[in-house]
């Protein structure tokens, strides 16, 4: 466990169920909070390392005969996930701290998607959510109850598309 401590409840149910991390018990508080992933739903994880996310997507689009699909890519989230997920609707990609011109016009999500993107906590969290306020119908903070206490990372939930170039 190095440094971490003794297994707590969210460790030992992710050996007994089987999960590769506890980061799927996060996705499944904020799935049975507002139900993001429905059947024949398309997902796109950006930082998908370690895959328990993708474990938990995919066991909640349900049979694979409703359709649906699940992509998981490793990429640094925040201003990089927002480019690819809306194109240039988030006023260009993040590098090296400062904000680029997107390539792409169009991003990946449609209009009514919906977008997770994990941050740690600072002082840039707050001007995050002004970004992605206008775009969506709903923005809310979620902090798991399976985050460790030591944990600075935070979760910004969007829901419903509403806009984008």
């Amino acid at each position: 466990m190095s440094g971490a401590g003794a297994p707590d409840f969210f460790r030992r149910e992710v050996l007994r169920l089987g999960y590769v991390a506890r980061f799927a018990f996060k996705l499944l508080q904020m799935q049975n909070k507002y139900k993001l992933i429905t059947r024949g739903s398309a997902v796109l994880d950006l930082g998908c390392a370690s895959g328990a996310w993708l474990q938990v997507a995919c066991q909640s689009l349900g049979p694979l005969k409703n359709g649906g699909s699940v992509v998981g890519i490793d990429l640094k989230l925040g201003m990089r996930a927002l480019g690819v997920a809306i194109g240039r609707a988030a006023g260009g990609d993040m590098v090296d701290g400062s904000l680029e011109d997107s390539n792409d016009d169009d991003g990946v999500l449609q209009i009514g998607g919906r977008l997770i993107i994990k941050l740690l906590e600072s002082e840039d969290v707050q001007e995050f959510n002004q970004i992605c306020k206008p775009l969506f119908r709903k923005t809310s903070w979620l902090r798991p109850k399976a985050t460790r206490p030591s944990s600075r990372e935070i979760y910004l939930i969007c829901q419903d598309l509403q806009w984008r170039t």
